[in-house]
């Protein structure tokens, strides 16, 4: 996931002023990083397809992992810096004709740029750190311990923001932070520093959810894609550039060979599409029924990871993944029942 995203109210976070995907587990990616991220949505006539919202949530967490996939086949022979920027390239040219064949202008207001080009610095920051991060970690391992970033909007909201979070969401949080270490102990005494590299994602793609949120009633989900992978290579392009001969891994970019070229193409191909899925399933059902099948996705990561890596979490990790997800999904349990206590 080079930058992940997934469905449902950001837990802690009072609803923005348009409906819109809230950060689940991040980059995906990826970001995943998560994600491409889950985007918000405009506002629309009220979700009446739910069956056919679950089919598109059930694609986007196929998808999804691809995106990591396509990330970890390239890494082999690539620095991370070079397929973060691609990424963009590929999805800036393949959301193009989406933006134009669904009648949206090409024009983003200059009062919408900044923060327009602040998320696309933070999705940057995600992507780049998930890529790194699957250049040498299972992918399910990395991806596990991004899917802390709800709980990082959780805190976010109660301590910076100051909305009501009851205990038993605080204690789900603080749960689900024990079940990331469960993943990171055996990642970080076989790979070292680097296993660190998801949780970089999930704190910067925390922030990008943040942005998308104040951005949801302004600028609809399909241009703001295009305009954040437009912003994205305008700010990474020139320090590959840059990079050029300097001899440093991460970002001396190197000429594609063979099936390079493919693994880059899919980067951009898979984010553009799960992009996509994502989007619609959530203008067809409602967040709340698609939140807990993102989940799903750490199974398409194992499936993948074994099939194609011969990579397995081992026992600890195993813990720790089903201690994220059960904290996750209580969370969003609780968040229906104080939405529905709200209601009353």
């Amino acid at each position: 996931m080079t930058a992940r995203h997934s469905p449902g109210p950001a837990p802690g976070l009072a609803p923005g002023p348009a409906p819109g995907p809230a950060p689940g587990l991040a980059p995906g990616l990826a970001p995943g990083p998560a994600p491409g991220p889950a985007p918000a949505v405009a506002p629309g006539p009220a979700p009446d397809r739910p069956l056919f919202g679950i089919v598109l949530m059930l694609g986007f967490c196929v998808t999804g992992p691809l995106i990591d996939v396509a990330s970890k086949l390239a890494a082999a022979s690539l620095p991370a810096g070079q397929i973060t920027a691609m990424r963009f390239v590929v999805q800036a040219a393949l959301m193009l004709p989406v933006v134009l064949l669904l009648g949206h202008g090409l024009r983003l207001p200059w009062r919408h740029v900044p923060r327009v080009a602040l998320r696309a610095l933070m999705l940057l920051v995600s992507t780049f750190a998930f890529v790194s991060a699957i250049a040498v970690m299972p992918i399910a391992d990395a991806l596990a311990i991004i899917f802390v970033e709800p709980f990082i909007l959780l805190l976010y909201g109660k301590y910076m923001l100051g909305e009501p979070v009851g205990p038993r969401r605080l204690a789900a949080s603080v749960v689900g932070f024990l079940g990331v270490l469960l993943v990171i102990q055996p990642s970080f005494a076989r790979f070292g520093l680097i296993a660190l590299w998801p949780l970089a994602t999930a704190v910067s793609f925390a922030a990008y959810m943040l942005l998308t949120r104040g951005l949801a009633a302004h600028v609809h989900p399909v241009p703001m894609q295009f305009h954040t992978s437009t912003l994205a290579i305008l700010l990474s392009v020139p320090v590959i550039v840059w990079a050029d001969g300097t001899g440093w891994a991460a970002l001396d970019p190197v000429w594609p060979q063979g099936w390079a070229w493919v693994w880059l193409a899919g980067v951009g191909a898979a984010s553009a599409l799960s992009h996509m899925l994502m989007t619609y399933a959530l203008r067809a059902a409602p967040s709340s029924t698609l939140a807990p099948l993102h989940y799903l996705e750490l199974v398409s990561a194992v499936i993948l990871g074994l099939t194609i890596f011969g990579d397995f979490p081992n026992p600890l990790a195993w813990a720790g993944i089903a201690v994220v997800c059960g904290s996750g999904l209580y969370i969003i349990h609780r968040e229906r029942v104080t939405a529905r206590q709200g209601a009353r």
